[in-house]
């Protein structure tokens, strides 16, 4: 997708929230949170690594920006961007679809996406999502977390993620299965609930073929490291 076909879209999305509904107890709102924004210390280079996510519309209808990336040595590394059209389908439930980019490492990737995000019982925050890309790419991405409250302020964050791919890309180093894992597992500290410092550890697992490609490029295929960063929503 060109990105004068991307803000078009954006555009679009932007009106149908903006003015569906059209209730005074529904009003227009905005949220933007940053769920990691980190330095990860461990053997070799130190990245700072982000996580954010940020939505814009009513209680029904909304658009949604993601967004994640890796800064190393003065570049980034890695990101990724989507733009999802997003619709209440239960209470705590979000059906979403629209459009991800895969900015680096380059050559870059268009996916169309389609997902759903919410709250599992036992209070499991979800984020599922398939994608379809060009030349028959196709990849599958599972984010679970969950919050352990230790006390009012204190509270403990594992989280997974999975990312599973349809057909090897060599010129980006995945292969196709299970691609990695990424494991972490974060202790907050509120000093507002907007606001929270965090430490903790973070692992990252490659598979199969790429891991084979990490390999050759010396990369590591199996990363642990430690982790401090802030945590802060508006």
């Amino acid at each position: 997708m060109k990105k004068s076909t991307f803000f078009v879209v954006a555009t679009l999305l932007f009106a149908t929230t903006a003015h569906g509904g059209g209730m005074n107890d529904d009003p227009f709102l905005t949220m933007l949170t940053v769920d990691q924004f980190e330095i990860r210390a461990g053997d070799g280079e130190t990245p700072l690594v982000w996580d954010a996510e940020g939505w814009l519309g009513k209680d029904i209808n909304k658009l949604w920006i993601k967004t994640d990336g890796e800064y190393v040595d003065g570049r980034v590394e890695e990101t990724e961007i989507q733009a999802l059209y997003s619709r209440a389908i239960a209470p705590f439930w979000d059906l979403q679809a629209g459009w991800r980019r895969d900015i680096r490492p380059t050559p870059d990737r268009d996916w169309f996406a389609l997902g759903i995000k919410g709250l599992a019982p036992y209070y499991f925050d979800v984020d599922a999502a398939f994608f379809v890309g060009e030349n028959g790419r196709t990849a599958a991405r599972l984010q679970v977390d969950y919050e352990f409250m230790l006390s009012q302020r204190l509270i403990l964050v594992p989280e997974v993620e999975l990312n599973f791919y349809g057909k090897d890309d060599p010129a980006v180093g995945i292969g196709s299965g299970l691609a990695n894992t990424e494991v972490g597992l974060r202790l907050h500290y509120e000093i507002r609930r907007e606001f929270a410092p965090y430490i903790g550890i973070n692992w990252n697992h490659l598979y199969g073929d790429t891991a084979d490609y990490a390999s050759k490029e010396d990369e590591d295929v199996d990363d642990i490291r430690f982790v401090a960063g802030i945590r802060f929503w508006l």
